[in-house]
């Protein structure tokens, strides 16, 4: 049979501009090249068929970033098996529906958890565990050792599983978003050539690799260029601007989080001469503000490119690579990739600058959630997917995020869209961010809450951020009530976690007469 061209291996492998190429480049200089890559997922793939893997099996990953991570994922592709990757901070009560849920063959772990791994494994009948530390030691590589390199890579087809990822959802059962390896592979082509990715290309990579971002959007854009990446267990602002100065392997492209460039800012480093050799900075998983976005610019001369995607699409839609990326917007739609809003109620299409829920359509678009038929039916109307944010499109086609549907406050029959009132908040002298919820009010159903993070140094108060509230929005968009914090509670990706903050401050209006 002759290899499908949609296999996701085969299309990194065919990617390969020389075997010498380094792929992976460690913080302290060392190189793993691409032919190494080949080698160490050949070994692993083999390791995985010989503990039991079949096609469409799945293979559960609850490990620290590392090389031989990294490798695993190819291996799984390799073996036919479906990758399933989980957050390092779940906790294994958390772990236990994951692996009831998906019923993996093998879950790999860190060693430091084996025995309630190995428990936790039997009352939920996976077959096999292994180990894998940080430092890539473990069962898993002491075993793959004595595996052959060579391995015949199992067909799959566009349509074929090629990973599952769960949703962090905030409510309910977590949601396993099934994706094919032409989801994957059609994400990763349309992203290497709209940001201009080549094989001259090296990218800091300080993402984990447990989720969309670092995974299917960083790593495989890398793979399907033939590029190289500096592979970093975590982000330090300031070993960041070192690499950015490298001779060798000097990067030309970073990846990140609004958090790594808040931090950036905050190093006395960051300047234009440090960035000089960069080519791009991209920003998601996150809004970003726009505060941040022109204090980059101004300190660099770099606009950051940001994107917005989600878990069960990869990336939607981007700001320009040439032409203006403005802030607060996501940009546009990606080639191939359909973005329209429509009528949360009705399901009406929407015009521009008209808010409602953003639906999206394309090969990117997920194939339905893990053993949730009637969920999957649900979340798709006329073909598209609908994905739960609030959005518009203004008359330049740019897209706009406004918050997620679930939280729309509705106060006294009125939409309150949150964003429109933070971005009202954040530009308050002294606020450095804020989010606004809404709390259940015995009177209006909801009241507007705001919750404001100051700027170090900064005196702020509710009654400051009212009066310099008052006449920008309508009176039944002002805060009712507004506190202060230290910080905004977030996930490892840096969203704003506001089912926690709502639970924070459920009771606030219990006694308002």
């Amino acid at each position: 049979m002759t290899p499908s061209r949609n296999h996701l291996f085969r299309a990194f492998r065919d990617a390969i501009p020389a075997m010498d190429k380094a792929l992976v480049i460690h913080p302290d200089g060392g190189i793993e090249t691409y032919a190494d890559a080949l080698a160490l997922s050949g070994r692993l793939a083999n390791l995985l068929v010989a503990r039991g893997v079949k096609p469409g099996d799945r293979v559960a990953v609850q490990v620290d970033k590392s090389w031989p991570a990294l490798a695993l994922y190819l291996a799984a592709v390799r073996a036919g098996a479906v990758y399933l990757p989980l957050n390092t901070a779940y906790t294994l009560n958390e772990v236990d529906y994951f692996l009831s849920d998906a019923q993996p063959t093998v879950f790999v772990c860190r060693p430091q958890i084996l025995a309630e791994a190995k428990a936790l494994a039997d009352k939920v009948k996976v077959p096999c565990v292994e180990t894998l530390g940080a430092d890539g030691v473990g069962s898993l590589t002491e075993a793959a050792a004595g595996q052959p390199e060579a391995f015949e890579d199992v067909e799959r087809g566009p349509e074929d599983l090629a990973g599952i990822l769960y949703t962090s959802g905030t409510t309910g059962r977590a949601k396993g978003a099934m994706l094919s390896h032409e989801n994957l592979l059609s994400n990763a082509a349309v992203l290497r050539d709209d940001w201009r990715f080549t094989g001259d290309d090296v990218l800091i990579h300080a993402l984990p690799i447990f989720h969309t971002h670092g995974l299917f959007v960083a790593s495989n854009i890398i793979l399907l260029s033939g590029a190289s990446m500096i592979f970093c267990p975590k982000f330090d602002a300031g070993e960041a601007l070192a690499m950015m100065g490298w001779s060798d392997h000097r990067p030309t492209v970073m990846m990140g989080v609004p958090t790594f460039y808040t931090r950036l800012l905050d190093n006395p480093g960051l300047t234009r001469e440090a960035t000089a050799h960069m080519r791009l900075f991209v920003s998601g998983s996150a809004p970003l503000l726009a505060e941040t976005h022109r204090a980059f610019e101004t300190r660099t001369g770099h606009a950051i490119l940001e994107r917005y995607g989600m878990t069960e699409t990869g990336m939607n839609t981007s700001n320009p690579y040439d032409g203006a990326r403005i802030a607060g917007t996501v940009g546009f739609p990606l080639p191939g990739i359909s973005v329209r809003v429509s009528d949360p109620e009705s399901g009406r299409i929407l015009g521009a600058d008209e808010i409602g829920m953003i639906e999206v359509k394309g090969p990117n678009v997920f194939k339905g959630y893990w053993r949730m038929p009637e969920k999957t039916a649900s979340e798709f109307h006329d073909g598209y997917f609908i994905t739960g944010d609030l959005g518009k499109i203004d008359g330049a086609g740019y897209v706009h995020i406004v918050g997620r549907g679930k939280d729309l406050v509705i106060t006294g029959g009125f939409n309150v869209y949150p964003k429109e009132v933070e971005s009202e908040i954040d530009a308050i002298p002294g606020v450095l961010e804020s989010a606004v919820i809404g709390v259940t009010h015995p009177d209006f159903g909801e009241g507007v809450t705001a919750v404001v993070v100051a700027k170090p140094g900064a005196s702020l108060t509710e009654e400051a951020i009212h009066g310099a509230l008052d006449g920008k929005l309508a009176k039944f968009k002002l805060p009712k009530k507004v506190f202060f914090v230290p910080e905004l509670p977030r996930n490892t990706m840096g969203k704003v976690q506001k089912n926690i903050l709502r639970d924070t401050y459920k009771d606030i209006y219990r006694n308002v007469a």
